[in-house]
């Protein structure tokens, strides 16, 4: 391909960079933070953590990742209990604050993660490799440890510093398949150990996810898309669907997340907290749940809520997406906000914890690169390495550079779904309406599971509905999409 005729992936890598800049975020890395990364060589072993890789460490994530932020180990405990550990890349060791690269990760705030390409929050010397806790790695971590009880309750945490080594790099889908018995043991877990560490944990997260459940956590499922190429050419567009290796990861991070924030919050330290208030518009969520023939109480109550969710994802699957989606408008966006010593914390109404932060991924978001450097400032005896004033900004940067980076996912995503759709305009497609207001009407195929405009033949529609559909046209550069209804 030439600058006339982009490959596809490049094409998609333009508008990405061009939605970046739109946003106020840099798709680059200055040239003083890149000469700080090509500098930069791996961390001696700090005499002062301890030597904990002789533990069974294993890594779950999605099969092309390479930036590694946690591993996690669990240990059964005489009587009864687990004691379960997470350990977390030392970001902090290698990317010191004011320095070039924590310049261009404090503005930028998150990796950007689009069809065409990756935006990462660091350079991938650091973020793929010296802060990556890698299969093999010998790295320096900050660890969250927990004893959980056999219900589910957290019964001692703490955390400090140490070695550790990643045994097996493993990825979600065939962790799940082998857990699930749909297929057999990842060829890293050939060990008999290794296999029996990971079914152990399993069991551990299942019995915190229960408490959460139990609490009001919502099961909420929305389509994401992860684009296929083939060279540089867009294949497909394959849905993300979660699993019982997802569910092992997410119950173990929130439980460690809650950790970090009670540590601190011992300590007697300010910290930014990941909050997702009480829903000020519950009035419009008892509406849409009556318009599913569900009724909800008059005040908010995250426990009726995620029956009703639980009960409609039962009877109609097809619909739960969308419905889940405009249930998550409803509740609002979730957001960073500074937690003091001895005032009342908001929670997240969705997670239904009350002590939560975002502490387990420091490669990819800002906000926990401060919470390492809180944790490391407290551990040492230091002075807390940011004001409450510095705090109460770097929140509010954080939530709106979030908010930008998503929009900036979203929109790449819709010109990659026109992209694939492009050379089939006229073709027919099995569709379900996701959308019928004075603003438009919606429709959603299903394979490839892309949305689009219905702007022929909508009168009439109603959300739910299965139609057939005919592409009529399909606008990369802005990312439209145009059917016809064939009734």
């Amino acid at each position: 391909m030439n600058a006339a005729h982009p490959s596809p992936r490049d094409l998609l890598t333009a508008i990405a960079r061009q939605a970046m800049l739109d946003q106020g975020l840099l798709p680059d890395f200055s040239p003083e933070a890149q000469a700080q990364a090509d500098s930069l060589t791996q961390s001696a072993a700090d005499a002062g953590a301890r030597d904990l890789r002789g533990a069974q460490w294993v890594s779950i994530d999605n099969d092309d990742s390479r930036d590694l932020d946690q591993l996690s180990v669990a240990d059964s405990l005489p009587g009864s209990g687990t004691r379960l550990r997470v350990a977390i890349a030392d970001v902090d060791a290698m990317v010191k604050r004011g320095s070039p690269l924590d310049d261009h990760a404090r503005q930028n705030t998150t990796s950007v993660y689009t069809a065409g390409c990756i935006f990462p929050m660091l350079p991938e010397k650091l973020s793929t490799d010296l802060t990556s806790l890698g299969q093999g790695a010998e790295r320096l971590a900050l660890i969250l440890e927990m004893v959980v009880a056999t219900d589910g309750s957290i019964t001692s945490s703490d955390i400090y510093r140490a070695m550790v080594i990643n045994k097996a790099k493993l990825a979600y889908d065939s962790v799940a398949a082998w857990l699930e018995g749909d297929a057999p043991a990842p060829a890293a877990l050939a060990a008999g150990a290794l296999q029996a560490q990971v079914r152990l944990q399993d069991r551990v997260a299942q019995a915190l996810g229960q408490v959460r459940h139990t609490q009001g956590a919502l099961t909420l499922e929305t389509i994401q898309t992860s684009a296929v190429f083939e060279g540089e050419a867009l294949q497909d567009l394959v849905p993300d669907r979660k699993n019982r290796a997802h569910e092992l990861i997410e119950n173990v991070m929130v439980a460690a997340n809650g950790v970090a924030a009670r540590w601190l919050q011992a300590k007697g330290l300010p910290s930014i907290r990941r909050v997702l208030r009480t829903p000020e518009h519950w009035d419009r969520i008892v509406a849409l749940a009556a318009g599913h023939g569900a009724q909800l109480p008059a005040a908010a109550d995250a426990v009726a809520l995620n029956a009703f969710l639980a009960k409609s994802r039962a009877e109609k699957p097809a619909e739960f997406p969308d419905l889940s989606l405009a249930v998550i408008k409803l509740l609002g966006r979730g957001e960073y906000s500074l937690e003091q010593p001895g005032q009342a914390v908001a929670g997240h109404f969705g997670l239904a914890v009350r002590d939560y932060m975002h502490s387990t991924a420091p490669n990819r978001r800002f906000p926990d690169v401060i919470t390492q450097r809180l944790i490391k400032s407290a551990l040492s005896g230091a002075a807390a390495p940011y004001t409450i004033s510095e705090l109460q900004a770097l929140a509010a940067h954080c939530t709106t550079q979030e908010d930008h980076a998503a929009k900036v996912e979203r929109r790449v995503s819709k010109s990659a779904a026109a992209l694939l759709l492009e050379p089939r305009i006229g073709q027919m497609f099995d569709a379900i309406v996701t959308g019928a207001a004075d603003k438009g009407t919606w429709a959603r195929t299903t394979t490839p599971p892309v949305e689009g405009r219905i702007i022929r033949g909508f009168q009439g529609l109603k959300v739910g509905q299965s139609v057939r559909v005919r592409l009529l046209s399909a606008d990369v550069a802005r990312g439209f999409i145009d059917f016809a209804c064939e009734k």
